[in-house]
């Protein structure tokens, strides 16, 4: 991996500390431009919810387990 790779991960660190979960599983289908993150291995949603800005958030027992990110690479901070 080369020293930028490296850096631009390490600048995510302060961020992902943040995030109220001890594990988080990622996998991203550039093809359908959708990112998942997911809390919880295996996760089996129960329910979800659609927001206003095509995020779903995956429920099991009414706790978040997963978010899918649609349209991901267009998204820009």
């Amino acid at each position: 991996m080369a020293a930028i790779e490296v850096e631009r991960i390490l600048n995510l660190v302060p961020d992902l500390l943040e995030v109220p979960y001890s594990r988080i599983w990622t996998s991203y289908d550039k093809e359908a431009d959708v990112l998942y993150i997911n809390f919880k291995k295996p996760s089996h949603a129960d329910d979800s919810e659609l927001t206003d800005d095509d995020i779903i958030i995956r429920y099991e027992k009414g706790e978040i387990v997963g978010i899918t990110i649609l349209n991901a690479s267009k998204r820009k901070i």
